[in-house]
């Protein structure tokens, strides 16, 4: 993984937390995915380590959990 990325469900905590990360390290810099709206992702953000969200996963696989938004068991349901 060479770039971030920056785990969120869409809550108001989530988007000012994406919009804060895109202006430090740069929108070329992470991906976003919002997994309330592809649940898909779901099972690879928890295989990272992410235990909430927003979460930013960094390219040496460091989980930082932001403001709590939301649990992914929450996301989940």
């Amino acid at each position: 993984m060479s770039t971030s990325i920056f785990y969120h469900a869409g809550c108001p905590v989530c988007v000012s937390a994406e919009h804060d990360i895109i202006n430090l390290i740069g929108a070329d810099n992470v991906e976003i995915v919002h997994i309330g709206e592809d649940k898909s992702r779901i099972a690879e953000a928890e295989q990272a380590g992410v235990k909430s969200v927003p979460a930013l996963v960094t390219p040496t696989k460091n989980v930082l959990h932001l403001n709590f938004g939301a649990s992914i068991a929450d996301v989940k349901a």
